[in-house]
């Protein structure tokens, strides 16, 4: 029976390219997911953008002497080629300008204030005294005044994980630039984070199949909820509906708050974009379906306490009751699945350091499927790991190129020098059922882990598989098989079906090379769809022209099951699926990249 399974992926800001720390965290297990749940036969609705309100946008736009649009418009679609090429594909990656996302964030607004959820209140607010531009917390910098963290945010401490008020901290900072900020008296709406305190408790004491490091800290935090504030002295952002706010200049909503709701918002604009405005219900209204969202493990607290209890407000599920907003009873996420970080060094990538590794650039030079491997195979699913271009370069060449690649090429190769053709099998062995067998069986044990977002254990078991292949063809020895062409054809035949087997099972980590497996092995078609870039009006605002993601998945052959190899189908020469790295990039790396000792 078909599952409505939502992938909601982080919205990157778009004020500058990102980098491949950024997709250990979103761009990789997001697709993966996304892909074998549409080969397992579910409804997928895979929804993200990026996210181009509040100070981050201003700062730099500030830098490149550019406004925030010119910004936003600059960097939305830098992001979006990246991660095109990447393949993630997207149903729609969208953006937080665009008209529809400013209703959405509204009603939802209105939804929560109706119900009590919001409240004003005067509080102390940051100013830079150079720029009389308002800062953010998390753009103000001290020591924690709970745990002596040096380093902690304004609006959270990352050591202990408390919330904090910029104003609490020790010796606070910009920065922005380094100087010592002005607090000035501010009225501000807040989302009365207090009164979610048993109705978000009690959720989350059903969320037990968790990676235990979401469902530990957030559970902290449910412990010492304060109000948190939703609306910020910037003219940079979505308005608040409100009178006696709207039309105030200097007062939007805060761009944690309008982020969040793109998760909704970008499903409306799919629905209202495929010509069925009330499509989004099947994923959000309907209680058998399934929302996963995939993130770094520094956006738990909006994705695991403040984005449900937004929802629990909105429906009216909250402390204080409340009557279902405009769009019904919404649902809550199934599973979390945040990531920790990938380092250099042992410290988090850092553009202002110049400890970075762009997208872009690795694309460019290594294509997609190496880094989708690499990340799938030793990426920071549940521990922080260390990039380094000799542990990329070992993983590369001897498991992608060595293992899955030689497999292939010599498989395909031999059936095509000797028979042109799959050839038929005679009189099979035991040795023959019991590759074939365990091929069979890695589709259960590989969709469950993909299923539980556990993609280093289902890649695992996928080269499992590749290796015991590669066993079998060194055991069985058909280039000595000239005499006896049958038990020849018999091991070629069944290697060509592990082959086969093998590719379904990868084809989520690395589609494109699946692509062309599926060419070699004499398909035709698509067999792994990638995501298209196009150029869409926005839907509310006449003449504006949004880049988004987008794609037609649906005609994609895969499925996920073992399918038998057509005996006679043509085999066509093979060439090598993966090029071996240069020995030498496991020093240093490339002459562009950053250098990074083991």
């Amino acid at each position: 029976m078909s599952t409505p399974v939502l992938t909601a992926v982080a919205w990157p800001y778009a004020n500058g390219p990102r980098h491949i720390g950024h997709v250990s965290g979103i761009g990789v297990p997001s697709d993966v997911f996304a892909r074998y749940q549409r080969m397992a036969g579910n409804r997928v609705l895979m929804i993200s953008g990026s996210d181009e309100h509040g100070t981050p946008i201003l700062v730099q736009a500030d830098k490149e002497g550019l406004t925030p649009r010119q910004t936003a418009d600059k960097y939305h679609r830098v992001i979006a080629e990246d991660l095109r090429g990447l393949g993630v594909t997207y149903d729609l990656y969208t953006r937080t300008t665009t008209g529809n996302h400013a209703q959405v964030v509204q009603e939802i607004f209105l939804a929560l204030y109706r119900n009590g959820y919001v409240v004003p209140k005067t509080t102390t607010g940051a100013i830079s005294p150079s720029t009389g531009r308002t800062l953010p917390d998390r753009y103000i910098e001290g020591t924690c005044p709970i745990c002596g963290y040096d380093g902690a945010r304004g609006d959270q401490c990352d050591n202990c994980g408390n919330q904090l008020d910029a104003a609490e901290l020790i010796n606070p900072v910009s920065r922005v630039n380094g100087e010592k900020p002005k607090f000035i008296e501010t009225e501000h709406l807040f989302l009365d984070l207090p009164a979610f305190t048993d109705s978000l408790g009690k959720w989350l004491a059903t969320r037990t199949g968790w990676r235990s490091n979401v469902l530990n800290f957030t559970r902290n935090l449910v412990d010492d909820m304060r109000p948190r504030p939703i609306t910020r002295d910037l003219d940079w952002g979505v308005k608040i509906p409100l009178d006696g706010w709207r039309d105030e200049p200097l007062k939007r909503f805060y761009v944690w708050f309008d982020a969040v709701i793109g998760y909704f918002s970008a499903s409306v604009e799919w629905a209202r974009r495929s010509g069925e405005p009330d499509a989004w219900r099947q994923w959000w209204n309907d209680p058998e379906a399934e929302l996963v969202y995939f993130m770094g493990k520094d956006n738990i607290t909006f994705h695991a306490q403040i984005w449900p209890a937004l929802l629990l407000g909105h429906n009216g599920q909250g402390d204080k009751g409340g009557e279902p907003g405009p769009y019904g009873t919404l649902n809550l996420p199934t599973e979390i699945a945040s990531s920790e970080f990938l380092t250099m060094s042992g410290s988090k990538f850092s553009t202002s350091r110049g400890t970075v590794i762009y997208l872009h650039d690795f694309l460019r030079e290594f294509g997609p499927d190496t880094l989708r491997y690499f990340i799938s195979a030793a990426g920071p699913e549940t521990q922080d790991v260390d990039f380094t271009w000799d542990e990329f370069t070992r993983r590369i060449n001897f498991e992608l190129a060595n293992e899955w690649g030689n497999l292939v090429n010599r498989s395909i190769s031999m059936a095509h020098k000797n028979n042109g053709a799959v050839p038929r099998p005679q009189a099979p062995r035991a040795a023959d059922e019991e590759l074939k067998a365990l091929s069979r069986q890695a589709f259960d044990t590989v969709g469950e882990n993909l299923r539980r977002s556990r993609f280093r254990a289902g890649i695992g078991e996928a080269m499992r598989v590749v290796s015991a292949a590669n066993k079998y063809l060194s055991e069985q020895e058909p280039w000595k098989l000239k005499e006896d062409p049958e038990r020849r054809d018999t091991v070629l035949h069944t290697a060509l079906q592990v082959v086969s087997d093998a590719n379904t099972l990868l084809t989520p980590f690395l589609p494109h090379s699946a692509q062309k497996v599926h060419e070699a092995m004499g398909g035709t078609g698509v067999w792994a769809a990638q995501p298209e870039l196009t150029e869409a009006e926005d839907l509310d605002v006449p003449g504006r022209i949004n880049p988004i993601l987008t794609g037609d998945y649906a005609a994609e052959q895969a499925r996920w099951e073992s399918v038998p190899v057509e005996v006679g189908r043509p085999l066509a020469k093979p060439s090598p699926l993966f090029a071996k790295l240069d020995p030498k990039l496991a020093e240093t790396g490339p002459e562009w990249a950053p250098i990074v000792q083991a």
